[in-house]
């Protein structure tokens, strides 16, 4: 709208004055659809809110609607023979486990020749290996190659199966070649490294050849053999590394309770945190006269409501049946409770039927199938919380067109406003230079009428 300046001058009046205020009284119309704005604002953040605590709480739930959940192993070594990782395919169960021998790679060190980086091979070469388990391709050494380029050939064509390095011991350079494989079978037994150097290059002593060993150890009096030092499947669901010759370890696989408790525990906490969260979102101050943003709202009641029946339902069986059996009571304040002791002794004592009453014996079978379902029903695709948070947006963006097309009614009204105070300025403009006028010419018949 145009800067309202000259209004006034002509009438004398204060037009503009006048104008601000009718224009202040017009935009007392926004401030209830902005009000309205505001709270339909925070009622969707509110919404946010309350889906991500639903969405924690959810999680928790569908972690214990696994038995894997329940199936958690811990492993403990005694000793410094070997080290231990377990799986879930793992049988609880202590082993002794004894070794003899490590497992090593085969190395083999050829004659020392008096220089690393001059030719001393004339023309193509093939360098063959012989290894245990039989000979492997040959390495193809270029004409004028010199041992250091021996080396380089040796670790990119063998296929990974053989590693090459340079050894100086001080009165000349050997080619020192490892199998990258533990084990007998890997062993590096001769190679033809003398026979494809050139006639005129000398060497001293003699190749060194270092066979591979297995690895030979018992587990509780029965005798094994492996070609590498980490082994799998001699005992189930166990990955034994063994670390020492001539040592012993005593290897207990057990129930993880404490990776079961900690998820009940979770499951609890992300409840309560879950009902603080419903509680904050519905305050109402009384003293202030404030109402939090899902104060008295439809869908939040449901949630609410939801929750409580699903906590408190039964699950079928002949284990436990409701969460006070696992030691899990819901208060008087709507907040679950752990009975530590009870829980404690439920987890080292009946683990199987723990699992039985959470994850049941089918998806919805148990207490966490349940509830993980009831709450889908909520914060999933088409659920009654995303329902309400599209109910709420539709709303605030009514009230955003809502609130454009009064504030441009606004202007408008105010635009006539100031097109009418504009007339009337003019209009009584004119007036008061016609009452000057009739003024004066009334003086100067006056005076004529008394000469």
């Amino acid at each position: 709208m145009a800067a309202i300046t000259s209004l006034g001058i002509g009438s004398g009046l204060d037009l503009n004055g006048l104008l601000k205020e009718l224009k202040t009284a017009e935009q007392a119309k926004l401030e209830p659809i902005q009000q309205q704005l505001q709270s339909e604002d925070a009622k969707i953040s509110a919404y946010g809110t309350l889906q991500n605590a639903l969405e924690q709480f959810q999680s928790s739930a569908e972690a214990l609607n696994k038995t894997s959940s329940f199936e958690s192993l811990t492993t403990n070594v005694d000793g410094s023979a070997v080290g231990a990782v377990s799986s879930n395919e793992a049988q609880p169960g202590q082993y002794e486990v004894q070794v003899g021998q490590l497992a090593t790679a085969s190395s083999l060190v050829t004659e020392r020749l008096e220089t690393a980086d001059e030719s001393i091979v004339t023309g193509e070469q093939s360098l063959t290996f012989t290894l245990a388990d039989g000979a492997m391709d040959p390495i193809t050494i270029a004409d004028g190659s010199s041992l250091e380029d021996m080396r380089d050939a040796i670790n990119e064509q063998s296929d990974g199966r053989l590693s090459a390095s340079i050894i100086n011991d001080g009165e000349g350079y050997r080619l020192s070649v490892n199998a990258t494989d533990t084990g007998a079978d890997a062993s590096i037994e001769s190679t033809n490294f003398s026979n494809i150097l050139a006639g005129d290059v000398t060497t001293s002593d003699a190749q060194v050849v270092q066979e591979g060993q297995d690895a030979e150890f018992n587990v509780n009096g029965i005798d094994i053999v492996s070609p590498t030092n980490q082994v799998e499947g001699a005992i189930q669901g166990v990955t034994l590394n063994l670390s020492e010759a001539d040592a012993t370890s005593t290897v207990s696989v057990e129930q993880d309770s404490e990776a079961i408790r900690e998820q009940v525990t979770a499951f609890v906490d992300n409840f309560n945190t879950l009902k603080d969260t419903i509680t904050s979102l519905t305050a109402y101050d009384a003293d202030s006269g404030r109402a939090a943003g899902l104060n008295a709202d439809a869908a939040t009641r449901a949630v609410e409501r939801e929750l409580r029946q699903t906590i408190s339902s039964v699950v079928g069986g002949d284990g436990f049946s409701v969460l006070s059996d696992v030691g899990i009571s819901l208060q008087v304040d709507g907040k679950l409770e752990i009975d530590e002791d009870q829980l404690d002794s439920i987890v080292a004592n009946q683990p199987d039927q723990l699992a039985s009453f959470f994850a049941g014996d089918s998806e919805e079978g148990g207490m966490a199938g349940q509830i993980a379902s009831s709450l889908e029903s909520l914060v999933g695709t088409g659920g009654r919380l995303e329902n309400a948070v599209e109910s709420s947006e539709r709303r605030f963006a009514s009230l955003e067109e809502r609130f454009a097309t009064t504030e441009s009614r606004i202007e408008q009204t105010v635009e006539r406003y100031r097109t009418q105070f504009q007339a009337m300025d003019s209009m009584v403009a004119q007036m008061n230079q016609t009452s000057a006028y009739l003024t004066q010419q009334f003086a100067v018949l006056g005076q004529q009428n008394q000469n």
